[in-house]
């Protein structure tokens, strides 16, 4: 990504964000967020960990590891972008997700993807009566519920029917972002009515 990129894709990503100019001493409510450490080299991550931009993927810095979670995404700017799942061994130089066995997405062309593999197309209408699911555009909000045994994935609170099984090992929020795409994860005070049962993310401590 050149420099002008870089430069475009902060720009982008500070949009009505500004700084403060006193620090406030009051501890974070929610220490999950976009973890640094396990982001790509060409991945922009600002506003407290909550926005990505740039290209590449990041991964959320807490496992899903209670029985029911949920967390959502609002698309922040549209692009090439993808939202799921994934373990700490997948390729974060990716800006698209669902391209090996440690990812699964949502993505951008509204297809469900795992392994280089299509596992399901959604179905969409511009038409609302319909019973569909509109065109993923800017502003929408995706949500993402896991329980060990399936994921499945929510556009503006409606469930997509068609949840995603045999998702393997410890794994993380996972973000993916190109060609201008941002993206904002959203970890409490959700849009959405969470699923049933399910909740935020928690820290490993948190749950005993």
């Amino acid at each position: 990504m050149s420099n002008l990129s870089v430069f475009c894709c902060l720009k982008g990503c500070l949009n009505n964000f500004r700084f403060s100019p006193t620090v406030s001493h009051i501890p974070r409510e929610n220490p999950i967020q976009l973890d640094t450490s396990f982001m790509g080299y060409e991945v922009v991550i600002v506003k407290g960990g909550q926005r990505i931009c740039g290209s590449g993927a990041a991964l959320g810095n807490a496992p899903l590891q209670q029985s029911k979670s949920y967390f959502e995404v609002k698309i922040q700017q549209s692009g090439s972008w993808a939202i799921g799942l994934a373990t700490r061994q997948t390729d974060l130089s990716f800006a698209q997700g669902g391209m090996d066995e440690f990812s699964w997405v949502l993505s951008h062309d509204h297809i469900i993807r795992h392994n280089k593999q299509e596992l399901y197309k959604i179905n969409t209408s511009d038409n609302p009566s319909t019973g569909e699911i509109h065109s993923i555009q800017e502003g929408d909000i995706i949500g993402v519920a896991y329980d060990h045994i399936q994921l499945k994935f929510f556009v503006n609170g409606t469930e997509i029917d068609h949840p995603v099984s045999n998702v393997k090992g410890t794994v993380y929020p996972a973000l993916y972002v190109d060609d201008g795409a941002i993206l904002d994860i959203i970890l409490d005070n959700f849009n959405h009515q969470s699923p049933s049962g399910f909740e935020k993310i928690m820290l490993e401590q948190s749950l005993l």
